[in-house]
């Protein structure tokens, strides 16, 4: 999300939202302010990544089936060196290419942009940020929007032998 306003600048987020069948669903996120200074990283690395994970499974106290999209840093060489040495309580299912509606965590980027950002006048990259945090803060308390996100898929957490065929290719 960016700032056109006096200051310039943006927010990168990621996000995971953790389902268990029978639990109340939980969300996990990092933000990273870019201020537009010169050697400052615009997104997250694959190290934010994996420590947005690690943090989720030392959290959530079990192993966790990841459902990734393809970004290009999710399939970086280290990222898969790591998910590798971590295959004990890290299962990772990518999702197929341009493949938007089935990512949960999309429908919260668009609960953000809906609700707290829309119809704003961002005036800088810490008025961007409070608002983020907010909205974020928001979805994490309550756990209908994310179950609702899920819903969106038309995903189900026991995938039924349509859907598991469907993510297989």
């Amino acid at each position: 999300m960016r700032v056109r306003g006096a200051g310039s600048g943006r927010v990168s987020i990621a996000g995971l939202a953790c389902y268990r069948p029978g639990q109340v669903p939980r969300w996990f996120y990092r933000l990273r302010e870019h201020r537009g200074r010169a050697g400052e990283p615009k997104g997250f690395g694959w190290r934010e990544y994996r420590d947005l994970v690690v943090a989720a499974h030392r959290r959530l106290g079990r192993p966790i089936v990841l459902v990734w999209d393809n970004l290009n840093i999710h399939r970086c060489a280290e990222m898969l060196a790591f998910i590798a040495a971590n295959a004990l309580w890290l299962t990772v299912i990518r999702l197929p290419s341009y493949s938007p509606e089935l990512n949960p965590v999309e429908g919260v980027w668009s609960l953000l942009k809906r609700g707290e950002i829309a119809n704003r006048v961002l005036v800088d990259v810490d008025h961007l940020t409070g608002l983020v945090r907010r909205g974020l803060r928001r979805v994490g308390h309550h756990p209908d929007l994310l179950e609702g996100c899920l819903a969106g898929t038309g995903l189900t957490l026991t995938p039924s032998h349509d859907q598991a065929a469907d993510l297989a290719h």
